[in-house]
């Protein structure tokens, strides 16, 4: 890819190895609220979203029409409570290549932006568990709760260009582990959009989305610039 001025990271999963704990942990509390829910369902209706946006979606389908709104905050709020509490405990760690990728782009003056469909809260506390900061580590971080809209709205993309003074998208990859990742990035207009087979979506449910690219590590992304 020739011109690229910024790569687009996903968290956990595609640059933090937090071993699915977010989704085994909405899968906890779906399944105590009294919704009989697979891990696999979760990986397939949740992954990449905003989380209360996550809920709602897997119960929906659980249930075949629109939840209760009072039940997906109760079981939002039990989730952030459960998952604090798994953070706490440190699990969090960077994915193996994910150091050597980010210098690379450095080398090359491409600037790196995290996204997430975490909280800031919750993506700071991630950053802080494995010493990654800004701007030492990475340029940006753009969450949930910064923007209006979350995945697969293009607002946390756009807000990176934003931040980083990036005014054409065809200059910009966006790479993630989920569907949601690749149509975000197609929604903002990068040039380059790939799924990573790191974290929760496998190669099938990656494909469904139409990426650019599918990468077996993010290592494969130096292959192309």
């Amino acid at each position: 890819m020739k011109n690229l001025q910024l790569v687009v990271f996903d968290m956990a999963g595609t640059t933090i190895d937090e071993q699915n704990a977010v989704y085994k942990t909405i899968h906890l509390a779906i399944n105590e609220a009294g919704y009989a829910c697979s891990l696999a369902v979760v990986l397939e209706f949740a992954a990449g979203k905003e989380k209360r946006q996550a809920i709602k979606d897997v119960i929906s389908y659980l249930i075949d029409n629109e939840p209760f709104g009072a039940a997906v905050d109760a079981i939002h709020e039990d989730f952030k409570q459960k998952l604090d509490t798994v953070y706490a405990s440190g699990i969090a760690k960077t994915m193996p290549d994910a150091a050597q990728v980010f210098e690379a782009l450095r080398k090359r003056n491409i600037k790196i932006a995290l996204n997430t469909g975490y909280t800031r809260a919750v993506a700071e506390l991630l950053m802080r568990q494995i010493g990654w900061s800004i701007p030492e580590t990475v340029d940006a971080l753009v969450t949930a709760s910064d923007v209006a809209y979350g995945r697969p709205q293009p607002d946390m993309i756009l807000e990176a260009m934003r931040l980083l003074r990036i005014t054409d998208p065809q200059q910009v990859a966006k790479i993630g582990d989920s569907a949601i990742d690749i149509t975000e990035g197609h929604n903002a207009g990068c040039g380059l959009v790939a799924g990573v087979l790191t974290g929760a979506q496998n190669r099938h449910q990656l494909m469904a989305a139409a990426p650019t690219h599918v990468f077996e590590t993010l290592s494969d992304l130096l292959v192309l610039i």
